[in-house]
């Protein structure tokens, strides 16, 4: 059994050490909003945060969270609505196909925990997830829309 936090529960899950957490998350806890892209943690539709870092999970074994904390994209909102990069994400009309969008949420989400304030260059460097779809002006535009609703605390 491998224990850790789970979206602010605690969870122990029978899983061989090497699972890739991904697997984990989908299979065994039935949290399908991480989806699986390449399995190379090059796309980054699997990203979730481990103890607040953005993490491929699909190449991140089970035995390596445990003790610590997972957040998937089903804890992005609270009791009180969607969180500021859902909204933005909204208000931009940033998702299509809408399949990369879990991890680019848990992307930004992270980043915006990190830098509150990241320019240009900064959203380059960190924000590495691929969209299909290209929506990358628009999630741009989002990542900035997102960042001065928190400083707005909306």
């Amino acid at each position: 059994m491998i224990g850790f936090q789970l979206n602010g529960s605690v969870v122990a899950v029978d899983a061989p050490a090497e699972m890739p957490l991904l697997w984990v998350l989908r299979d065994k806890l039935g949290l399908t909003g991480t989806k699986y892209g390449c399995g190379i943690a090059q796309c980054g539709a699997c990203t979730v945060q481990l103890d607040g870092v953005a993490v491929r999970s699909c190449v991140v074994p089970v035995s390596a969270v445990a003790g610590r904390e997972v957040r998937t994209v089903e804890a992005l909102a609270g009791a009180t609505g969607l969180a500021a990069v859902q909204q933005a994400w909204i208000d931009e009309q940033v998702p299509q196909c809408g399949y990369c969008q879990s991890g680019m949420l848990m992307t930004v989400d992270a980043l915006l925990s990190q830098n509150p304030d990241p320019d240009d260059a900064t959203i380059d460097r960190v924000v590495t997830n691929i969209c299909r779809c290209g929506t990358y002006p628009r999630i741009r535009r989002a990542i900035h829309r997102a960042a001065r609703m928190r400083r707005n605390g909306s």
